[in-house]
């Protein structure tokens, strides 16, 4: 699949519903069952669920070349992520200094939907495609409540802005984070997020 096929698919699965009702039990792929389109999410490590194989050097190249290696996983497309129970967040963004809309579920959600073990203490690796990573707590993500978020201002992140995906919390409200200028608040919130590892 090239790119633009890619981008399309993506920006068409943004454009359809998300059927979850509130309260729900989070919907998403069954085990076994792999995303019907592009993967856009990948989460590895302490995890129930599996629906690819295991890491493959040969087609993994991205993965290979940042030294990821694993035996199970679970991937997500966008239109899996979306059924997800949203949150939206206002924050206001290092890059305008304007306050933009986020939409998008829960992190701890996501790891939930791929049968990740999340005790307060183990520990997140959050992963860009260009290879930047954070590690965070469950604690943490669970106190600052990041999300996965797929919208910014109501329309799907393009690859080669913030998106597909952006590991991001709502730091204007983050007590430890809002006291700090603008320009350091982000600095746990990869964008282009694609793996996950749960340690």
């Amino acid at each position: 699949m090239n790119k633009r096929q890619f981008l399309g698919a993506a920006a068409l699965a943004g454009a359809a519903p998300a059927f979850a009702a509130p309260g729900a039990a989070p919907a998403f792929a069954a085990p076994g069952a792999a995303p019907s389109g592009p993967a856009l999410l990948t989460v590895t490590g302490n995890i129930d669920r599996t629906n690819r194989g295991p890491f493959d050097p040969a087609l993994d190249q991205m993965m290979h070349k940042q030294k990821i290696s694993f035996e199970r996983a679970f991937a997500f497309d966008y239109a899996a992520l979306e059924r997800l129970p949203a949150a939206t967040v206002r924050p206001t963004l290092e890059y305008d200094g304007k306050v933009h809309s986020l939409r998008g579920p829960l992190l701890l959600d996501v790891l939930a939907a791929a049968g990740a073990r999340l005790p307060d203490t183990a520990r997140l690796v959050l992963r860009a495609v260009d290879g930047y990573a954070v590690t965070i707590s469950v604690e943490k993500a669970r106190r600052q409540r990041f999300m996965v978020a797929l919208q910014l201002d109501g329309k799907p992140m393009p690859l080669g802005g913030l998106g597909p995906l952006w590991a991001v919390i709502d730091a204007d409200r983050v007590a430890e984070l809002a006291s700090k200028p603008v320009e350091q608040r982000f600095g746990e919130c990869p964008w282009a997020l694609y793996h996950i590892e749960v340690q």
